[in-house]
């Protein structure tokens, strides 16, 4: 510590916060070692497929707590709780399968109206690109 505080390069060291200078975390072998493995771990093809499917149920678990305030439980008892848990899940679901359509169908979008930008190349007779 008294060898950083008195570099002149200290300010400009690597991992310098709020003039603290640098930091280091060193933890016991095994724990490095468990560390270093599931690091190197996380960069295969395999792990990153695994962990594809947690960040969807991550994603659900994020969507309930904000969109319908499933943090925390409004009344007491188990019966009650299973029926605050249920239908905002229910209700997740139907929204999500509102969105699905049957393989090889298109949404039917009702057209926009022509900008003006679209208009003033229609007055001009300059092709749209579609």
């Amino acid at each position: 510590m008294a060898a950083c505080r008195a570099c002149e390069d200290r300010l400009r060291c690597t991992g310098h916060t709020g003039g603290r200078g640098r930091h280091l975390t060193l933890m016991p072998r095994p724990l490095h070692e468990i560390q270093s493995r599931v690091r190197r771990d996380q960069q295969t093809p395999e792990w990153r497929r695994r962990y594809a499917m947690r960040a969807g149920c991550e994603a659900t678990v994020s969507e309930t707590v904000r969109a319908h305030g499933m943090r925390h439980c409004r009344y007491r008892g188990i019966a009650k709780t299973h029926v605050q848990h249920v239908l905002p899940a229910a209700g997740t679901n139907i929204a999500r399968l509102s969105g699905c359509l049957p393989p090889g169908t298109m949404p039917t979008r009702t057209p926009r109206a022509p900008s003006r930008f679209q208009r003033l190349c229609d007055e001009l007779a300059i092709p749209r690109n579609h």
